[in-house]
């Protein structure tokens, strides 16, 4: 586990129920080959030894392509699966206390919404964090129980006034990508979009040419 300069660009969470038959681990190197830069794990339904079990699985697939596996939530698992980081939310582990599990060679990730969760963040310090997610962007059934969607307005706002690099997420798609282009984000997070895809790999690369700006 090496906290390293990373690749914000291509952000895939995973979404087990999604991936059906094919598999998580399928899917992620699939989508890996199509572009994807960081993969995030995430499975709230399983048990903590499924989960191992399938985050062994995904880290076998990244390995020796550069790209970090975070965990979603779970930071006492981190280290059994030999993941790179976590990400956590507002109601999850404080990121303080995350940082002096994981120690300082982790990635931490940290969810917001708004401007003064932001200003709480700036409270922790330096060294805690190292990006942050923003959203929702757009409404998205992957997670019911979002917040109200800042659109690009509102990822905008938090990427200005935060000093961590910002990821945008929610309702991503290849064309709402290039609409976050110059958002001042680091990347996009996508989820339905890659993970339900007949061919994740043509769904990485289309997202990829589109956060790139190619035609």
């Amino acid at each position: 586990m090496t906290r390293r300069p990373v690749n914000l660009s291509l952000y895939l969470v995973t979404d087990t129920g999604l991936c059906g038959p094919r598999g998580v681990p399928a899917t992620v190197q699939a989508a890996v080959a199509g572009g994807v830069t960081v993969v995030q794990l995430r499975d709230p339904g399983a048990t903590d030894a499924h989960f191992v079990a399938l985050g062994v699985a995904v880290r076998e697939v990244l390995a020796g392509t550069g790209v970090p596996l975070i965990i979603d939530d779970r930071v006492h698992l981190v280290q059994d699966i030999g993941a790179d980081g976590v990400y956590v939310g507002q109601r999850d582990m404080p990121p303080a206390q995350a940082r002096q599990l994981l120690g300082p060679d982790a990635m931490v990730g940290l969810s917001v919404s708004t401007i003064e969760q932001v200003r709480t963040a700036r409270g922790l310090g330096d060294g805690v964090l190292d990006y942050l997610g923003v959203g929702p962007v757009w409404p998205t059934a992957t997670k019911p129980d979002h917040g109200t969607p800042i659109g690009p307005g509102g990822v905008a706002a938090v990427a200005a006034a935060s000093p961590w690099p910002v990821v945008a997420i929610g309702g991503i798609t290849t064309k709402r990508t290039g609409m976050l282009r110059h958002s001042g984000a680091a990347g996009v997070a996508v989820v339905s979009t890659v993970c339900a895809a007949e061919e994740p790999a043509v769904a990485a690369a289309s997202l990829r040419a589109a956060w790139d700006g190619q035609p």
